[in-house]
């Protein structure tokens, strides 16, 4: 396993970790298999969608604070619920396979971590498994 720090800059980001992530892979040394990143956090998640275009990672940040927004009456004495709540939505996990030693992911498609309780320092876990 292979732990990726990322430092996030404002309390609501998507972090595009595609690079970071498809490193490890190169140096993994498998040529086909799975990699698995997971976030070891309640208040982050990871999802693969499109950074093609900036304003979809925006647009899906702004989604998810109508549909879950900071002050929802929440009783967790943190105030920190709707992060918790978008977090859980997420999910703190992704697979995407390898094929020839790389990443497979669609043309448009990248690996985000999700921060909705930032700015922090978060761990991102990459596991291979494969030969």
């Amino acid at each position: 396993m292979t732990v990726v720090t990322v430092q996030t800059a404002a309390r609501f980001e998507m972090i595009d970790i595609t690079g970071r992530v498809a490193a490890v892979v190169r140096t993994g040394g498998i040529k086909q298999g799975f990699c698995t990143v997971f976030v070891p956090h309640t208040t982050a998640a990871v999802t693969i969608n499109e950074n093609a275009d900036p304003d979809v990672p925006r647009d899906i940040l702004a989604g998810l604070d109508r549909l879950v927004p900071l002050a929802g009456g929440y009783r967790h004495a943190e105030g920190n619920s709707a992060a918790h709540i978008k977090a859980s939505l997420f999910g703190a996990s992704q697979t995407v396979l390898v094929e020839d030693g790389a990443l497979v992911l669609g043309t448009w498609q990248s690996l985000f971590l999700c921060e909705f309780d930032g700015p922090r320092t978060r761990k991102v876990l990459v596991k291979l498994t494969g030969a």
